[in-house]
């Protein structure tokens, strides 16, 4: 597939980089010199200066080739309006990153699918949600739904007292529908066979049933209390959206921010939380807030140093649960060792979102884990596909991935060799970034 990319900037350079490592003809189309020579010297991909809604770029024989245009410059403007005009010289499918929360509802959803825009995708929203999700179960240090809800994929931590530690994984006592499909041990991620073990402090990734996680709850956690108090420090566009859904949800929520304007905006939004105007590093005012009473803080401002010491402090006065936004992949094993709970990238997200629309046809959809080390899949298996009607054993799966679940017929299967994969089944697949390609091969 031809995919045009404008802009060049962190989250264009991230799907550049996915997509190129995945054999794709990529085009990256930005007007910035700099940027435009990193893409050139580090990636295999063409690059062409200039802006990606000019009709003189469009006309561009090598860009309107394209079976998709993903615009994601920093102006939602431009980014429309390139989109737009890409439909009109023959561009089959169109993205648009949209920051805007005036640009983001399903009526303005369907308004920007009449104008030929195919998807828009909101990165702070999709991050709220992702950390609202993580905030309802919470042990979660990640959480995926898959098959509309039936198959659930958790990240947690083995606490030292698990039962669950020192034993081969074939002889765990697990509920018949659950599977340890990845562990995180000392950043590095494995794909366990049945003789491997669970070590304290592992994050592991489980998938299966809902219900079936809920049983083994005791197990894989320590204690957590339900969420019903949150203080967000940073009040800006993911601040916004998560106090708001929040709230709606019925927990208790405080904000703080040093911008005065955006603490009057949010304010007016909402009901019963309570904004404050001032440090979040100021350790009398999260005293005088609450913090140790805290269920969880989640850090949101834009400087990644800054979440780090947030967190951190919030730890060291009493909260039981961090949460913090980054903004550079590369800290993410960094904030892990040194404590931090729980991470969430706006970039990863939302290249996942898009990955699944570049997918489209081949996974439903894709979710980013570990700073894109590994990747979940959902896929339904088609009349095409080579491996229907054969047993998984006889599969020549790469190495570094695993068929986690299957959803037949409403009901959830966790596979082994003598499963055959029938057509119209969902199979959710984890695999390491080395093995994506091979996967997309087979299904």
């Amino acid at each position: 597939m031809r995919v045009v990319i404008v802009g060049a900037g962190k989250v264009g350079y991230t799907l550049a980089k996915y997509l190129s490592d995945e054999d794709h003809d990529v085009v990256v189309i930005e007007e910035d010199e700099n940027r435009r020579n990193t893409v050139q010297n580090t990636l295999d991909v063409m690059t062409i200066p200039g802006n990606g809604a000019s009709p003189k770029v469009l006309m561009n024989p090598d860009v309107r080739s394209a079976d998709l245009m993903i615009a994601v410059t920093d102006s939602d403007e431009v980014n429309m309006v390139a989109c737009m005009a890409a439909k009109h010289v023959g561009i089959k499918q169109t993205i648009a990153r949209v920051r805007n929360i005036e640009y983001v509802g399903k009526e303005e959803t369907e308004f920007h699918r009449s104008l030929g825009i195919d998807l828009t995708i909101n990165p702070e929203h999709a991050t709220a949600v992702e950390i609202s999700r993580i905030l309802m179960i919470p042990a979660a240090m990640e959480v995926e739904d898959f098959a509309g809800g039936k198959v659930r994929m958790l990240e947690v931590k083995m606490p030292k007292d698990s039962p669950l530690l020192g034993k081969p994984l074939a002889k765990l006592n697990l509920p018949p529908k659950l599977l340890v499909v990845g562990i995180i041990r000392h950043n590095g991620m494995i794909i366990p066979g049945g003789s491997d073990e669970l070590k304290a402090y592992d994050n592991v990734i489980f998938i299966g049933e809902p219900a079936a996680l809920e049983q083994i709850e005791g197990d894989y956690t320590e204690t957590f209390t339900k969420i019903q108090r949150v203080l967000i420090i940073g009040a800006g566009r993911i601040g916004r959206h998560l106090a708001l859904r929040l709230e709606q949800n019925g927990i208790s929520v405080k904000i703080i921010d040093r911008d005065p304007e955006r603490c009057q905006a949010l304010a007016s939004l909402l009901r019963k939380g309570s904004v404050f105007c001032g440090d979040g590093t100021d350790v009398d005012l999260l005293t005088q807030e609450g913090i140790n009473e805290a269920d969880a803080v989640v850090c949101l401002t834009s400087d990644d140093k800054l979440n780090l010491l947030l967190a951190l402090l919030a730890k060291e006065l009493g909260c039981k649960k961090t949460i913090v936004r980054v903004g550079r992949t590369e800290y993410i094993p960094l904030l892990e060792k040194v404590g931090v709970d729980v991470i969430v990238s706006p970039r990863l997200i939302t290249a996942g979102v898009i990955l699944s629309q570049v997918r489209r046809g081949k996974f439903v959809a894709i979710s980013l884990l570990e700073g894109a080390k590994a990747q979940a899949m959902e896929v339904i298996v088609s009349e095409e596909t080579t491996i229907k009607n054969k047993k998984l054993k006889h599969v020549n799966f790469p190495r570094d991935c695993i068929v986690g679940a299957v959803v037949r017929d409403g009901d959830v299967i966790i596979p082994n060799g003598e499963t055959i994969l029938q057509i119209g089944d969902r199979a959710i697949i984890f695999a390491l970034s080395t093995a994506i390609s091979k996967v997309e091969d087979i299904f």
